[in-house]
Parts: C-alpha cells; sequence; structure tokens
C-alpha cells in the first residue's frame, strides 16, 4: 500500500483538491476584498483615461502581488502589451534595459540607442491602437534615479496619448520616497492612487478562509469556528498573508488532532509556531496590564483625596 504524504493525507482528510492558503501569489485564490476590489476598478478606469502614473500602496502582507498578477492576466486578456518588473532594484539604465528586453530586444549597445529603440516601438504599437502598460512591483526598493528614470521615460507621447502608463505597487515606505523635494515632479504626475487594507473585522476573515476553501474544493461546513476565526484574526491583525500562514498551519494542527472543526486551541498552536505574531491571551494582558494600573492608581488617588 501507498503510504500518502502529509501533504496528500492532509487534503484528504478535509476533502481538499489542493491546499487553500498558500503564500504563492496563485490568482486562482484571489478573493475580491473591499480594498482589493476598489484599487483594481481604479487602476482600470485610469488606464482607460490614458493616465501616466497610478499608485498602489499597502503594508507588507496586504496582497499587492497578487492585485498585480491579476492585473497582468486581465490586461492580456485585452490585448494590452504589459511589462513587468518584480526586481525594481536597477539604476536608471538598468530600468531602461529591463523595458527593452520586456519589449523583446537586448541588442543595443549604447543607452542612446535603446532609448531611441523603445521609443520606436511604443510609437508602433501606438499607431496599431495598442496600450502598453508597465507594472512594477515593491517599488520602494527603488533608487531615486530610478524613479526619476520613470519618470523620464513616461514622457514619450504623442498629441494625444501617453506611449507607456505605469502602475507603481509598493509598501508604505513608497509614500514617504515620493515626499521628497527631489521627487515632486513625479509626485505630481500621479493622479490615481489606492491603499490595500487588513480584513476590518472577524467576518471578513471568515468569509475570506471560506472563500479560499470553497476555491480549493471543499465542500462541507465551516472548518474554522468562529471563536477560531476571532483567534486569528487578533494575532494576525487582519493581514492576509498571516491569514493565510495560520490559517494553513491549523489545518496541520486539526489534521493531527483527528479533527475536522477547528477551535482555538488549534489555532494557538498554529500561531505560537509563526514568527512576528503574538498569542490572543498574550495580547489580552498586554493591554489589560496598563488599564488594571490605571485603575489601581485611580483608586489610589480617591482614597487619598476622600
Amino acid at each position: 500500500m501507498q503510504v500518502l504524504s502529509l501533504h496528500q493525507a492532509c487534503l484528504a482528510h478535509y476533502g481538499l483538491r489542493e491546499m487553500p492558503f498558500s503564500l504563492t501569489p496563485n490568482t486562482d485564490f484571489y478573493i475580491d476584498l473591499p480594498s482589493q476590489k476598489q484599487a483594481f476598478e481604479l487602476v482600470l478606469y485610469a488606464l482607460s483615461g490614458g493616465e501616466g502614473f497610478i499608485k498602489i500602496t499597502g503594508e507588507v502582507g496586504t496582497g499587492k502581488t497578487l492585485l498585480c498578477r491579476r492585473l497582468l492576466n486581465h490586461l492580456a486578456d485585452q490585448s494590452t502589451v504589459t511589462l513587468y518588473l518584480p526586481n525594481p532594484a536597477l539604476d536608471a539604465e538598468g530600468v531602461w534595459r529591463a523595458i527593452a528586453a520586456e519589449l523583446g530586444d537586448e541588442q543595443q549597445d549604447s543607452l542612446p540607442n535603446l532609448q531611441h529603440w523603445i521609443q520606436q516601438q511604443l510609437l508602433h504599437l501606438a499607431q496599431s491602437s495598442r496600450s502598453v502598460v508597465l507594472l512594477v512591483d515593491e517599488a520602494q526598493c527603488m533608487p531615486e534615479a530610478t524613479l526619476e528614470a520613470l519618470r523620464l521615460i513616461s514622457n514619450l507621447e504623442t498629441e494625444r496619448r501617453k506611449l507607456l502608463q505605469i502602475v507603481l505597487f509598493g509598501q508604505p515606505e513608497l509614500d514617504r520616497m515620493l515626499a521628497q523635494p527631489s521627487l515632486r515632479q513625479l509626485r505630481q504626475r500621479i493622479t490615481s492612487s489606492a491603499v490595500l487594507n487588513p480584513l476590518d473585522s472577524v467576518l471578513s476573515l471568515e468569509q475570506y478562509l471560506q472563500q479560499r476553501l470553497l476555491q480549493a474544493g471543499y465542500q462541507g461546513l465551516p472548518i474554522f469556528s468562529r471563536s477560531a476565526c476571532k483567534a486569528i484574526w487578533r494575532a494576525s491583525q487582519g493581514i492576509p498573508r498571516l491569514v493565510n500562514v495560520m490559517a494553513s498551519k491549523s489545518l496541520l494542527v486539526g489534521y493531527g488532532a483527528g479533527v475536522q472543526r477547528l477551535q482555538p486551541r488549534h489555532v494557538r498552536r498554529a500561531i505560537n509556531d509563526t514568527e512576528g505574531v503574538q498569542s490572543p491571551r498574550f495580547r489580552w494582558w498586554y493591554w489589560a496590564l496598563p488599564a488594571t494600573l490605571a485603575l489601581f492608581a485611580m483608586v489610589v488617588w480617591l482614597e487619598w483625596r476622600a
């Protein structure tokens, strides 16, 4: 008899087709959370209006890369030419060469020849009524000179339209970078922006977990109890990436315990095994202790007054 791997056994235990909480940006598991939906619609609207720069920011783990991948897939279906820079830690010349490589050329030797070739390619695509969109992930990692190079690239235009539209995805540090006086010209060209937020309630988290389970093939009653969802929400503060990490580990704990429905005790084991989060019980005492001390001080003061 073939022995099932732990991964396969866990899937079989819950009746899943695949693991629902993987950290890879799989667009099959994209969930239209409110801020993600708003950002997606804003980008499409801004691109259709011909805007040059669009900015999407969010804390680590709020789904920027997944949203970027979804946009890439959607724009490809619309016959838009999409260029993607997943590693923006390039110098100014490097970003020109990366764009040329995305457009299909790596042979130009000098930078002026490369810039001229890119402009001709963009003009040719514009004459064919094809839009070109550059999506830059982790834009907060870009050196200032590279951001300035992007501004210069965005200057390529005809009398009627931009030859290249740029969407920046970055952490809040990107806003602080763009606030520098030296980047004010680029900042003024960002006409649309949106912020990705964490899950805002236990109910939102509960729906998020259930939707991902359904997309993974699950067909039964909710695996996570309401109290288990509360524990995950408190520990993760609604950050989708942390939710995925703890939910995935909780499934494994539940499989090891031989249960189909997860309770707070299973989630706490997952939380204790996760870097960067705190146990809900610890968090409660963390906030309760100052409140208790303040109450004690008030009682002492009232007795002194009496």
